[in-house]
């Protein structure tokens, strides 16, 4: 997309543009560049330290270079005189192979060699909790089973209004607003599109949430699992795959509406999940949600084996309706461009070799999934999902030096996570 942004901005009176990239970790930067020197920064590209931020770098590395996506340009609707620029980065005049952007922008390109586009929506599950992160910011926020509750949802109606008003004057969609199954916990629904256009919407809908509760004096947080006896924050992605105007994944001669192509993507997710954790669930913190016993709800609503089935939530990928599936893994700290980078390259190995995701199963796994036999299990913490990583041919394959440069970050982290010694530690083990 070829535009003139030092004109958009004087016809809508943009003062300054944030040119943002998001590094591996999911961590957004930026530099704030005055509408006037726009121009030159889309040609030459802002420029950053990028040992500074978390990216595989070192001091010595010359500069990396954020080149603003115009096509991408979100207006504060909070702040109208700034406008938002995903950008791509670029170094010594290539494309920086481990730039999640970069990544999903090739798959993509990849996928579209064969005619095939991936469009998703996703679920943005948060809680809103006391600026010190102490606990749900709402103190009558206290019932058992506080789903869909009414009164909570009311309380923070300007809140929640407010974003929801950005999104609908941003043409998002949106189209539903829920109190979820945690105390303080929240989910914003806008509608699916192309899986970029949706990367670049979550990116910047974890940030606009983040800067509106910060206006009402609260603290949002999209990590997985902030309180252990509450529910955690997941980041479902509703999936399917289009040649043009048709629905690739759409069968209506199927018992549940999935065509033989949606099948073997699921194969290709249910073939590399294990490995798919490492980058859908990115924290020593996920795996309290995906492996945790039940809350104070009565269920998780996360999976913990690797299956699917049709309009069931206690499994990792739903099929609730015809075309489409629900992939349920991924939670709050996912990187928005890692997670559908992930999706399209699981899925488009799935197609190419046939993969066969094995039985359908419509049982309640939390209570009965001990009666089936061979279930693959997901990992039971980073490390074991970084192995699966490291060994995985498909994703190393298709992301490229990307899987070894994040290796090496996650294990720094999980060597800093290690070096930490518990209060629970000292409990239990002082009197040994």
């Amino acid at each position: 997309m070829n535009t003139d942004l030092e004109t958009v901005a004087k016809e809508r009176g943009i003062k300054y543009f944030l040119v943002s990239y998001t590094d591996l970790f999911g961590t957004q930067r930026a530099k704030l560049v005055p509408a006037a020197a726009i121009a030159s920064t889309c040609r030459n590209g802002a420029g950053f330290a990028g040992f500074a931020t978390w990216l595989d770098m070192s001091p010595a590395d010359a500069d990396l270079l954020a080149v603003p996506d115009a096509a991408g340009l979100i207006q504060l609707p909070w702040k109208p005189e700034v406008g938002w620029l995903p950008a791509d980065l670029v170094m010594g005049g290539k494309p920086v192979e481990q730039g999640p952007r970069n990544i999903l922008k090739r798959l993509i390109a990849e996928a579209a060699r064969d005619g095939l586009q991936m469009k998703t929506g996703v679920e943005c599950e948060f809680f809103l909790i006391t600026p010190d992160g102490s606990e749900p910011a709402d103190m009558a926020d206290r019932q058992m089973k506080p789903c869909y509750d009414q009164s909570a949802l009311m309380r923070r109606y300007d809140v929640i209004t407010e974003i929801c008003d950005a999104m609908l004057e941003l043409g998002w969609k949106p189209y539903q607003n829920d109190h979820e199954d945690a105390n303080g916990q929240f989910e914003m629904n806008w509608d699916y599109d192309d899986a970029l256009v949706t990367a670049d919407r979550h990116a910047f809908f974890k940030y606009m949430t983040r800067s509106i509760a910060e206006k009402h004096g609260l603290r949002a947080t999209f990590m997985p699992k902030p309180f252990m006896n509450l529910t955690g924050s997941g980041c479902h992605a509703h999936v399917s795959l289009w040649k043009g105007d048709r629905n690739v994944f759409a069968d209506a001669s199927d018992e549940i509406g999935m065509s033989r192509e949606g099948y073997h993507f699921i194969g290709g997710l249910i073939h590399s999940a294990d490995a798919l954790a490492a980058i859908t669930n990115p924290c020593v913190n996920s795996y309290k949600r995906i492996n945790a016993p039940r809350t104070t709800s009565g269920a998780t609503w996360a999976p913990n084996t690797v299956t699917y089935t049709g309009n069931n939530r206690t499994h990792m990928i739903r099929i609730p309706d015809g075309g489409r599936f629900e992939f349920r893994l991924a939670d709050g700290a996912a990187n928005p461009y890692l997670l559908q980078a992930g999706l399209l390259a699981a899925g488009l190995d799935g197609l190419r070799n046939r993969r066969d995701p094995g039985q359908r199963l419509d049982i309640n796994m939390y209570t009965d999934g001990h009666t089936v036999e061979g279930v693959k299990c997901l990992p039971l913490n980073m490390l074991d999902a970084m192995r699966a990583l490291e060994k995985c041919d498909v994703l190393n394959e298709a992301l490229g030096s990307f899987v070894p440069s994040y290796l090496k970050l996650k294990t720094e982290e999980w060597n800093a996570y290690s070096r930490h010694l518990t209060q629970w530690e000292r409990d239990t083990t002082l009197d040994c």
